[in-house]
């Protein structure tokens, strides 16, 4: 048997996940070649400082500042640097060279993925990219592969780990936004500026990249509608879980028919919504991440696991370069992305979902069919009601659970119930998400 040359890799970047990915692919090399059928050979490792302080101890040879170089002397490169750019033009100017390319950058592939796609199948390399979403869970090449023949209807995922440790914490403590935020500082699970978490932003790159494999579609993150979970309250909290929900930070892509017109299209959108304790994603506690599938003929498919972490993330990021490495051995093209459907995107306001609404009121007479009234107006249903009168108060608390309507009716009624007389305030509005 001829045995096939080694297979040189570079790494762009040496942070918490390319130190340990580097570190993997020093310590179990021989295993990784009998796996692949030929040896990797680290190349070199592109840092902007050759004197950081790293993750795991890495060979000093093996550093360098020049990137472009090490991009040309290799057959795959990993790139683990982040941000827009010059990772943008580090990956062009691999796939021009004839290399193949791992990446875990989310917000590269949200931002620039159809340029990048488009570039690597001109040339038939391969862009592998598992680690960009959900970390160490294997979803990427689920829907990319497996599910490739059937028809996903609707993915929810909790896909960024730092919210679902804060609404955790305010669920099974009490605690605020604030505290429990700080305490995910702490921890080492959020950044000492939060705002891409708790924004949405970083859910919102990852619900572009999973709704453009899901629905074979280019969708722009900039057509994600993204709510973060700043506005949420302890008392929000506390409310849910007497009710039977818990508060989660969905990435929702759907597959939507519009009942007008029949047109066929997609939703993606980020927003805190009231999940029951009952439903698989209730459960995800801590960090964790968790992506609910559902298929038109595989069904119900659930992916649960470590969502971040260097040598979580490593995990992904090897399994990309084996499943590459191996073509290079066997041959054949890289795998091209299908976003030949090209569906439309479709509006927030054209999806279906249903509304949990929590209003302070005037304790008086009439007030209930008052605020029927503004219902029945705008077409929407009321599945329950509930009302708590405080002793000794002019006010009355209502909360309210909706039928499913349109996401632009829901609104107009909120609009509505805020302006009506005898509505005090709108304590609370929160979508209900994945009815068992």
């Amino acid at each position: 048997m001829i045995e096939y040359r080694s297979i040189r890799v570079g790494l762009l970047g040496a942070g918490s996940v390319g130190s340990q990915v580097a570190r993997l692919l020093l310590e179990h090399g021989d295993e990784l070649a009998q796996r692949i059928g030929a040896r990797i050979e680290l190349v070199g490792i592109a840092v902007r400082d050759l004197d950081a302080k790293r993750d795991a101890e890495l060979p000093r040879e093996l550093l360098t500042t020049d990137a472009d170089a090490l991009i040309v002397a290799s057959d795959i490169v990993i790139e683990l640097m982040g941000g827009l750019e010059p990772a943008r033009t580090m990956v062009l100017k691999a796939i021009a060279s004839g290399a193949d390319v791992v990446t875990g950058n989310k917000a590269l592939l949200a931002t620039h993925g159809p340029e990048l796609y488009a570039a690597a199948e001109q040339v038939g390399a391969q862009l592998s990219y598992e680690a960009a979403v959900a970390g160490a869970i294997p979803i990427i090449r689920p829907l990319r592969e497996s599910l490739a023949g059937d028809r996903i209807d609707r993915i929810l995922g909790i896909v960024n780990g730092t919210t679902n440790f804060i609404l955790d914490r305010m669920d099974s403590t009490g605690a605020s936004l604030e505290d429990a935020l700080a305490t995910a500082t702490e921890l080492g699970y959020a950044e000492a500026d939060p705002t891409a978490d708790i924004g949405g932003y970083d859910a919102a790159q990852k619900a572009a990249i999973l709704a453009s494999i899901a629905f074979h579609t280019s969708v722009p993150v900039a057509a994600v509608h993204r709510e973060g979970i700043t506005s949420v309250t302890a008392q929000q909290v506390e409310s849910a879980r007497r009710a039977g929900f818990v508060v989660k930070l969905l990435a929702i892509c759907e597959r939507l028919t519009d009942p007008e017109t029949g047109e066929e299209g997609v939703s993606a959108r980020v927003y805190p919504a009231l999940v029951p304790r009952e439903h698989p994603l209730g459960a995800v506690r801590g960090a964790n991440n968790a992506v609910f599938v559902e298929a038109s003929a595989a069904g119900p498919l659930m992916f649960y696991g470590a969502g971040a972490g260097g040598v979580q993330t490593a995990s992904a990021v090897l399994g990309d370069l084996v499943a590459i490495a191996r073509r290079h051995v066997v041959g054949g093209p890289g795998t091209a992305e299908s976003t030949h459907a090209e569906l439309p995107m479709f509006e927030i306001g054209r999806i279906t979902t249903r509304y949990a609404i929590t209003l302070e009121v005037a304790d008086e007479p009439g007030v209930l069919e008052r605020i029927a009234h503004v219902f029945a107006e705008h077409g929407v249903s009321v599945e329950q009601l509930q009302q708590t009168v405080s002793g000794g108060s002019e006010r009355a608390t209502l909360v309210i659970g909706t039928h499913e309507a349109t996401e632009s009716a829901l609104a107009e009624t909120v609009a509505s119930l805020a302006e009506n007389p005898v509505v005090v305030s709108v304590a609370s509005v929160l979508r209900v998400e994945g009815a068992m």
